[in-house]
């Protein structure tokens, strides 16, 4: 009976159930697009205080080499920085949430800072044809000349909140949406990647 209890409180990925790694969809030829599961990453809101936003940026800057992106803008080195999120926001992006759990403590009266890590479900859809796929369902110009690498908004896909964030030229592009949503997401994204193929890979 404990061996049923400890199987049924085992952690479960955001994307567990929904994806299968593998080829999918159109199978002649190159994968159009690759979805690669952003599991185990962490994630946190940073809201700065009212006339809090210099102090905000000084310390990330100090502690964390961080730099506060503008509007519209992410400022990411590797796996980690800030991605804007809105006025006064961002959201803080790490490989792990081990790598953000001193935030609270280092910004403690300047900002408010929310743990995001098992909240959103992330996956980064990447190659020739994924500006493709997700113009099918996102209401942002995703053409190059008004979206391009280090460009990230706060939009909807297929009616679905979701955050993304270009990541290269590849085209790679990081979404996040609410976890609840995983579900509901993944079946827009593989219906909108099938006709190119696509191919889903688990791990960073």
């Amino acid at each position: 009976m404990s061996e049923l209890m400890t199987s049924a409180w085992a952690p479960r990925g955001a994307w567990t159930g929904y994806a299968q790694a593998g080829r999918h969809g159109r199978l002649q030829g190159e994968a159009g697009i690759r979805l690669t599961l952003r599991e185990g990453f962490g994630l946190a809101t940073l809201i700065a205080g009212d006339g809090q936003e210099e102090a905000l940026g000084a310390i990330l800057s100090e502690r964390y080499g961080w730099n506060l992106p503008e509007p519209g803008a992410t400022a990411l080195s590797g796996e980690r920085g800030l991605v804007w999120s809105g006025p006064g926001q961002w959201l803080a992006v790490a490989e792990s949430g081990e790598a953000l759990r001193r935030l609270p403590e280092a910004l403690r009266d300047v900002a408010a800072v929310t743990d995001q890590s098992d909240a959103r479900a992330i996956v980064r859809v990447s190659g020739p044809r994924a500006r493709a796929a997700l113009a099918k369902g996102v209401t942002v110009d995703l053409h190059p000349r008004a979206f391009g690498p280090g460009r990230t908004a706060v939009t909807s896909i297929a009616h679905i909140g979701a955050q993304l964030w270009q990541v290269d030229a590849v085209p790679s592009y990081d979404v996040a949406v609410a976890r609840s949503f995983a579900g509901s997401f993944w079946s827009w994204l593989t219906d909108a990647a099938a006709e190119f193929g696509y191919e889903v890979r688990a791990g960073a």
